[in-house]
């Protein structure tokens, strides 16, 4: 997209953003919701791979869409690769872009810039809406087994344990998130947001980790005890405005990815939960924090059915194969990803693959239209 398309159709969108303003929260409070209204943010991923042979580097884009809290706004990009194409994945709709160097003598540059609109998610769940049925197709896609999340075994046999005796869907997804807030606990020393391999998590006994064990288990056992279920990957771009330091980041962004998760709730539609934030507020937010401690009980309540969107989310994938890529399949798409020919770059490395990611907010939009945040 041209720089004149790419700032017309921000224009275009913030000014139909007409909501009311978002209003700033004091203390230790957590009250996400929809009417607070738009925020427009820019994330700029900038890598500088070491070419060996031909090299190539996957960036994720944008995907998700929602017209009550998500709306991207379209990509720039810029660098000096030999080939550069935008990418679809078919299954579960993954947007990315994938550059490629046919060969070393120079410093690789890439670079692109991704606009996008936010609104906070809150789902009243004192009284069912009326949310379209799921579709077949859907269920199926979100109900089914992956690599790292089996619904068989140890994850069917922990599902049914924590779900007996519930009498509706809402009860059983609560059983669950709040099962996870108990039991787990957050790891500092796992690396990046974790792997989500469950069966070890649950065989092991060891139900440490990061966003995309913790959230990921969630999504496992809500697939085995028949609700559909997803991870949405994404990163967060601004600090929160709850009072919560923990649960934002702004400016440089490059290890800010964070992984949540939705449920799917009939009456409702997709719900979003966030089980491995509480236990980053226990961990992260002042010392000594316990599940009893008034912020944790606060947050732990909206983390079921809200999300602060200070985030952008990227996409839903696992097991995905990367276009073009020599390597083998990755759980998830959240970290930029690249290959040379000594073989897959450490995606979890920024200082050795060389990667930066910066945010900023644009706008604030309110019922006047856009304001200068």
């Amino acid at each position: 997209m041209d720089r004149r398309t790419f700032m017309k159709t921000a224009a275009l969108t913030a000014a139909g953003l007409g909501l009311g303003r978002f209003a700033a929260a004091a203390g230790m409070r957590f009250d996400p919701h929809p009417a607070y209204g738009w925020r427009i943010f820019e994330v700029t991923t900038r890598v500088e791979p070491v070419v060996d042979g031909m090299t190539q580097v996957w960036l994720p884009l944008p995907s998700v869409e929602d017209a009550a809290w998500i709306r991207p706004m379209g990509n720039l990009w810029q660098g000096n690769a030999d080939n550069v194409r935008e990418w679809r994945d078919p299954v579960c709709g993954a947007r990315g872009l994938a550059a490629r160097w046919d060969a070393g003598g120079r410093a690789a540059t890439f670079e692109v810039t991704s606009r996008f609109a936010t609104s906070d998610r809150a789902i009243d769940l004192r009284r069912p809406g009326k949310a379209a049925p799921l579709d077949r197709a859907t269920r199926a896609l979100y109900t089914k087994a992956t690599e790292m999340l089996p619904t068989d075994g140890i994850v069917r046999k922990t599902a049914a344990s924590i779900t007996r005796g519930a009498r509706t869907d809402l009860d059983k997804a609560r059983a669950i998130y709040d099962w996870i807030v108990d039991n787990t606990r957050r790891n500092p020393q796992t690396r990046g947001c974790g792997l989500g391999d469950i069966r070890f998590m649950l065989e092991t006994g060891d139900l440490s980790g990061k966003c995309a064990d913790l959230n990921a288990l969630y999504v496992g056992l809500a697939r085995a005890a028949g609700l559909p279920a997803r991870d949405v990957y994404g990163v967060r771009v601004a600090d929160s405005r709850f009072g919560y330091t923990s649960l934002g980041k702004s400016g440089d962004i490059s290890k800010a990815q964070h992984c949540r998760a939705e449920v799917w709730l009939t009456g409702f539609g997709w719900v979003p939960v966030d089980p491995a934030d509480v236990r980053k507020v226990v961990l992260e937010e002042r010392p000594g924090l316990t599940l009893q401690d008034e912020a944790v009980v606060a947050v732990r309540e909206k983390l079921f059915g809200a999300w602060e969107m200070n985030w952008l989310a990227y996409n839903f994938a696992h097991d995905l194969k990367l276009p073009g890529s020599r390597g083998a399949a990755i759980p998830f798409f959240m970290y930029p990803q690249g290959e040379n020919a000594a073989g897959r770059l450490d995606s979890l490395d920024a200082a050795g693959f060389v990667y930066r990611l910066s945010a900023k907010e644009i706008t604030a939009v309110g019922a006047h239209g856009p304001a200068a945040a």
